[in-house]
């Protein structure tokens, strides 16, 4: 009957040599330089290859070494990341820079263990560096990979649990062929990336077909077992446009350590229960920058969904009648004019206010009687 080969022997020479045969030619892989592999996997995590390939154009050539990277202020990083999202991995990149500058004279170490001591560095991440840019025998295990393999070896148990996660990488690691590490850690994600999809995998042209304990038994479209996800939840979340009399807007940066964390914003926050959208604007800009303000027209709406929950953000013409802002609630504040709002890393919910108002759909209403 089709199986996996005891030795795996036949799997890797299959899967090596399609790679090799159809490997897409990507900006990272041009070069093993370890820092130019380590910005292509923190970009690649939980984004799609096409939506990276200009933002790592453009950070290798502002960055072109851990040293530039490391140099730069935390701003230029996020703004030079704006709109790639997940921020967390810009600000971890940015501060691991530093400590490679500082403690391994700007060389990323070759250890996997010493790799993943650096801020946003875990075992994948770990494991594709040290793989890919130096040679080593460890292994991989990200969502391209865990579906191929479950497909593979037909594995029935949801992979969203902790055991069924160790097993898996168990079995990366058994099925790693000596000093060939690289070219099968990344065969393996190409493969699951191009052909072994979520949906209507290309079983027919697979290099391991024949080697599939799913696809002769008919259940690769039930691999991998994922636990069904709670609903989303949603959020109102409000946001208030503040002007002053010589034109100039207020924003603020969100704390460092949170969601977003280091990004600018117009000042507001989600709306809690029994409370109207300009209460809630009024409440947020009080906790957050401690001023009063009295609420106008509404500019628009913007509907965004992250990760695990969506929002509806309700834009609003502002002006402070009380206090003088204070950085509260978030690091710092700012005032600036329309066109130097391009200066400033914003999340995309706010980059899409900043259109209404640049093409005039959003109206400030200064007027607010």
């Amino acid at each position: 009957m089709t199986g996996i080969p005891d030795d795996y022997s036949a799997l890797h020479d299959a899967l090596i040599a399609w790679f090799a045969a159809h490997r897409e030619d990507l900006p990272w892989r041009r070069s093993r330089d370890s820092y130019a592999v380590w910005v292509s996997e923190i970009m690649l995590q939980q984004t799609q290859v096409v939506t990276v390939i200009p933002y790592f154009e453009r950070f290798m050539a502002r960055f072109p070494t851990v040293s530039a990277l490391a140099a730069a202020s935390l701003a230029d990083v996020l703004k030079l990341w704006e709109g790639l999202g997940y921020y967390s991995r810009a600000r971890n990149l940015h501060r691991a820079a530093q400590i490679v500058v500082a403690e391994h004279g700007g060389q990323l170490p070759p250890d996997p263990a010493a790799l993943r001591r650096l801020p946003g560095i875990g075992r994948y991440t770990a494991g594709a560096i040290a793989s890919l840019a130096f040679g080593a025998d460890a292994p991989i295990l990200d969502g391209n990979v865990i579906r191929t393999l479950t497909r593979l070896f037909d594995l029935s148990d949801d992979v969203s649990q902790s055991a069924t996660q160790g097993r898996l990488w168990a079995l990366a690691e058994a099925l790693i062929p000596a000093g060939r590490a690289g070219a099968w850690n990344e065969g393996l994600m190409e493969l699951g990336r191009r052909l072994c999809t979520p949906v209507s995998p290309q079983c027919p042209i697979c290099p391991l077909a024949d080697h599939c304990a799913a696809r002769a038994r008919g259940t690769q479209q039930e691999r991998p077992v994922k636990r069904r996800r709670a609903r989303t939840p949603h959020f109102d979340v409000t946001a208030a446009v503040t002007h002053r009399n010589d034109g100039c807007l207020l924003i603020a940066q969100r704390p460092l350590d949170g969601m977003l964390g280091g990004l600018w914003e117009f000042p507001g926050g989600k709306r809690e229960p029994g409370e109207s959208l300009r209460d809630c604007l009024r409440r947020e800009l009080r906790e957050e920058l401690g001023i009063e303000v009295e609420v106008g027209e509404q500019i628009g709406t913007v509907r965004h969904a992250y990760t695990h929950f969506r929002i509806t953000l309700y834009a609003f013409s502002c002006r402070i009648v009380a206090g003088e802002p204070t950085a509260i609630g978030c690091t710092d504040w700012a005032w600036a004019r329309l066109d130097e709002l391009l200066e400033y890393a914003f999340p995309v919910t706010d980059q899409k206010i900043i259109a209404m108002l640049r093409d005039g759909s959003g109206q400030l209403g200064l007027d607010l009687g």
